[in-house]
């Protein structure tokens, strides 16, 4: 008597990976559904600088004119400075754009959270027109004098903040690129402030400039090694 082979089971299917959608772009969709409400003008602001060593941290807010939007708007650390300086252009000449910033002294008196508070509704304030609703990068709202509205990673996510981010970034190095023309040998036109080791060892041979934020701890330490060569021992000893 012959005997049929066991039916095999089935092969557990293999799992499936996600599709790969590609990277996230900024859209304007939320500018849209505000405007749908009978929200205009729209702004959307961001900052740059907030971790560099020196310089002022630098606000942006820019109302986007629905039908001039220009192409390739992205967050502006994707983005090279080449293609961040061709879309600064195109921002300026087809949308309202309002700038302020927040000075090291400012920075060390009130927090660099606070300062960058302060210059993000300062911009907001230098806008051409005055929004009814503005979007803001982070999870900080702002004293815009309407309606604000916090988005985390904004930049990423919403046109209008994507541009503020990078007429503030574009703002801030072009200023640093003069204080490296003005104070040489710290290479500020190239790091832009940043702690990079270049900066840090720059800051230890030649000290604090007007420029640095002295209550970042690498600036005090610095600052504070210079205040102590300056005491006098014999002072000090009586």
């Amino acid at each position: 008597m012959s005997r049929r082979p066991a039916p095999r089971s089935a092969d557990p299917a293999p799992p499936r990976l996600p599709l790969d959608d590609g990277p996230v772009r900024p859209s304007f969709e939320r500018e849209r559904r505000a405007h749908r409400r009978g929200l205009w003008p729209v702004a959307g602001c961001d900052e740059a600088g907030r971790g560099p060593l020196a310089g002022p941290v630098v606000a942006a807010a820019v109302i986007l004119d629905p039908k001039r939007i220009p192409r390739g708007l992205d967050d502006s650390k994707k983005l090279t400075a080449e293609r961040r300086a061709v879309l600064f252009e195109r921002i300026c000449a087809v949308a309202e754009v309002g700038v302020a910033m927040a000075s090291p002294a400012r920075i060390d008196r009130d927090n660099i959270r606070q300062a960058s508070l302060w210059a993000l509704a300062r911009a907001v304030k230098a806008l051409p027109l005055a929004p009814r609703l503005v979007f803001v990068d982070g999870c900080d709202r702002i004293d815009a004098g309407c309606d604000c509205e916090a988005v985390v990673s904004g930049d990423a996510l919403v046109l209008s903040i994507a541009a503020a981010s990078i007429i503030a970034k574009v703002t801030r190095d072009r200023l640093m690129e003069q204080v490296g023309a003005a104070f040489p040998g710290y290479g500020f036109e190239r790091h832009m402030g940043y702690g990079v080791p270049e900066h840090q060892r720059a800051l230890a041979a030649l000290g604090a400039t007007p420029h640095h934020r002295r209550s970042f701890a690498p600036v005090r330490a610095v600052c504070g090694e210079a205040a102590a060569a300056r005491v006098d021992p014999r002072r000090v000893a009586s």
